[in-house]
């Protein structure tokens, strides 16, 4: 079990925060990590040598005693400079909080909130903020997983922009036929000059319903109910089981 003497719940072994960025990002960490008892970890390394990413992060969850309860709850971020890899490494329930498509979620969260940029402080922070909903999400009993993942400010703005170009297209071109079936249309200075001379008499009319046409198109079922999702596992070289999923930033 993890000693909070000798062993933090921020690792910065590469130095990417200053002073003042890491004792607010530890606090952020100590509060989530009791709250939710789980253990929220965030390693930075210069290097993670031979092993890969997931070897890496599984090993350094398990060989620190880091976990909460019998079946060591918590998660761990890793984060390594020489290779631009991250790692999110699952344990105990955080296997089921953390889904393979929260993951992958969080991961594009976490690239695009400044990791890529080496904004480091708002990137890790960032994702503290974001398992925070992730385990009240998964309290309620309902984790974000594949069809329910959260939605972002940038999802909402580019489906505004998506409608309102759309709209306009759909305009320009209701607009463009309505135009090209007046080509011939000529101005008459009376109105009996619209009366063709001649033309047909209607003098009764009445509708016959003759037949119908019916067409049905198969819609697939959604993935969200086809019984995708979930959180896949595998098991780490001191025989402990963890989810978890990484990338490149």
């Amino acid at each position: 079990m993890r000693d909070p003497e000798t062993l933090s719940l921020l690792m910065d072994e590469a130095g990417l925060l200053n002073a003042e960025a890491a004792a607010a990002l530890l606090g952020q960490l100590e509060v989530l990590s009791a709250q939710w008892r789980s253990d929220v970890v965030i390693v930075t390394v210069d290097t993670i040598g031979y092993k890969t990413p997931k070897v890496y992060a599984d090993d350094y969850f398990d060989h620190n005693g880091y976990g909460q309860g019998e079946d060591r709850d918590g998660l761990l971020l890793l984060v390594s400079m020489a290779e631009r890899d991250y790692y999110i490494s699952t344990s105990g329930d955080s296997i089921n909080t953390f889904t393979d498509a929260g993951i992958a979620f969080l991961g594009k969260q976490l690239t695009s909130g400044g990791l890529s940029g080496g904004d480091y402080a708002e990137a890790f922070q960032g994702f503290a903020d974001w398992c925070d909903r992730f385990f009240e999400r998964a309290a309620q009993g309902k984790p974000y997983d594949t069809g329910s993942l959260p939605k972002t400010s940038s999802d909402v703005v580019t489906v505004i922009i998506v409608s309102f170009c759309g709209g306009l297209i759909i305009a320009a071109i209701a607009v463009g036929v309505m135009k090209s079936q007046l080509k011939t249309v000529r101005k008459k200075n009376q109105a009996a000059d619209y009366v063709r001379p001649g033309s047909l008499q209607v003098t009764k009319a009445h509708d016959q319903f003759l037949f119908k046409n019916v067409t049905r198109v198969y819609v697939a079922p959604s993935s969200s109910s086809s019984g995708s999702g979930g959180s896949s596992t595998h098991t780490s070289s001191s025989g402990r089981s963890h989810g978890g999923g990484g990338g490149k930033f």
